[in-house]
């Protein structure tokens, strides 16, 4: 079996636009495999400690979504340049993550092992999907996807040793490690439970919370029942898992309706395109924010008349009240505290937090490691300022009690620190001004041309300024909002 990262001439390619796996890419099917995996790599007790402890997915999951996405195209372009950048990228991003979970239990997100479970919950799960959708995989094609798979894993750990090289005694592995090695982890119960009831709106529907949470209502509980009846039966019965009556038919259904998109004309389905467009601000300079900002009206309209019609007003996803805060466009501190500080949405600011917004920023930048340790550096600073200043009981992190307390003025010296590294880093042309074009990079939003010095662009001076009147004036409707606030 082919396990290199070349093909012969009869074989398709195993990166690039003719590989097998980015066949799935724009697949109705692969969102649920993919929340079916991610649930796989969730009960991993070490996968599933670093992700409870630093991942933005309960807080910002919209955001972890098209940044996965993104990541997954780049580790399977054709280009050899662009999949080693990303895997350098992925490598550093990881090496950041260690620590213990709730037991004791050391856990470190380089662990070989560990990664090589990731690779196999999302082969495992693009072969399930296939079959619950009544399009089984023969075993040519299964064998050189597989390939795929390990030459993934060859290209972030330059080894795909830890999976097995024949694809029989992967199917042994998978098994074992299923009931021997998962638990039913709190990143688990968190996707399973909490998220789905839970989840945030998209930018594209955050003005219709009452309609967003009439469908979340029906949906949510759905997506988790037909997840959980497509999770392996062994760690189904280890974890407890509970099944709802009808659910495995459910599933079925559900696969068998996401596969017949596959008669769909070409390209009438676009995954990036559909998350890129729910990301989407109103003040964004996309082509497609006119029609955008058109939807979110009718879907406002759509969202009165819901109103009208349901007992849903009065609870806690209606239509957001006025202001607390005392001055127009200015938060409170504690819609802060949850909106822009608690990145990871457990209730306290510790480190984690703003690693995840030195993530965020360094993904948006597409920064190369010098810059990005910089950016890390930087927020690193911040966050020994903030601990000193904030951590009134030493238990290392800040509760929300704590910042609405102290009631702090966060624009110290870390912090000017931070906003000067990241206008460097935007400043991609060492020009000392942002343009437009550099500005959409971060923002990906219009030029405000109210913050321009000349020439249409934007100085250091301003741009520090706004990014500290921000973050220390709890200010909304900046260009920060889809940044570091959204979901």
């Amino acid at each position: 079996m082919t396990t290199g990262t070349t093909a012969t001439a009869d074989e398709a390619p195993l990166f690039g636009p003719e590989s097998q796996f980015r066949a799935f890419f724009d697949d109705p099917r692969w969102a649920l495999a993919m929340i079916r995996a991610t649930v796989l790599e969730a009960a991993h007790p070490q996968i599933g400690a670093a992700l409870a402890d630093n991942s933005t997915f309960v807080a910002h999951p919209w955001r972890r979504l098209r940044n996965t996405f993104l990541s997954m195209r780049r580790m399977f372009d054709a280009d050899p340049a662009v999949r080693e950048r990303e895997a350098a990228r992925l490598n550093r991003l990881h090496a950041r993550m260690s620590g213990s979970d709730s037991r004791g239990r050391a856990y470190d997100a380089m662990d070989r092992a560990a990664r090589a479970w990731v690779v196999a919950t999302l082969y495992e799960s693009a072969v399930t999907m296939c079959r619950l959708s009544g399009q089984p995989l023969d075993q040519d094609t299964m064998e050189h996807m597989y390939a795929e798979y390990r030459a993934f894993l060859a290209a972030l750990d330059g080894d795909a040793g830890e999976l097995p090289e024949d694809l029989n005694d992967f199917w042994r592995y998978f098994d074992r490690v299923v009931e021997n090695e998962l638990e039913n982890t709190e990143a688990a119960r968190i996707i399973l439970y909490r998220l789905f009831d839970h989840l945030p709106a998209p930018a594209l529907l955050d003005g219709a919370p009452t309609l967003w949470a009439a469908g979340r209502a029906v949906a949510g509980p759905l997506l988790g029942a037909i997840t959980v009846a497509s999770l392996p039966e062994p760690y189904r019965r280890q974890a407890g898992l509970p099944e709802m009556p009808g659910a495995p038919t459910l599933m079925q259904g559900a696969y068998l309706a996401a596969g017949l998109a596959r008669f769909l004309p070409a390209g009438w389905i676009n995954a990036e395109t559909i998350i890129e467009t729910l990301s989407l601000s109103p003040d964004s300079d996309d082509p497609r924010a006119r029609t955008v900002t058109a939807l979110r009206a009718r879907v406002k309209r759509a969202s009165a008349l819901l109103r009208l019609l349901t007992p849903l007003s009065g609870g806690p996803d209606t239509d957001p009240a006025p202001s607390t805060g005392t001055e127009e466009g200015r938060r409170s501190a504690n819609e802060f505290f949850h909106e822009v500080l608690d990145q990871t949405g457990d209730g306290h600011l510790d480190w984690p937090d703003l690693a995840a917004m030195a993530r965020e920023l360094a993904t948006r930048l597409d920064l190369d490691e010098p810059e990005e340790t910089r950016l890390y550096d930087a927020f690193a600073a911040w966050w020994r300022e903030l601990q000193a200043a904030l951590d009134t009981d030493g238990d290392g992190r800040v509760s929300a009690d704590e910042y609405a307390a102290a009631v702090p003025c966060l624009a110290g010296p870390a912090l000017i620190r931070v906003a000067e590294v990241l206008f460097d880093a935007t400043d991609k042309d060492g020009s000392g001004t942002i343009d437009a074009d550099e500005y959409r990079t971060l923002f990906r939003t219009a030029f405000h041309r109210d913050l321009a010095t000349t020439n249409d662009t934007f100085g250091r001076s301003p741009f520090v300024g706004d990014f500290l009147s921000f973050m220390s004036g709890r200010r909304t409707n900046t260009p920060y909002d889809p940044l570091l606030a959204d979901a």
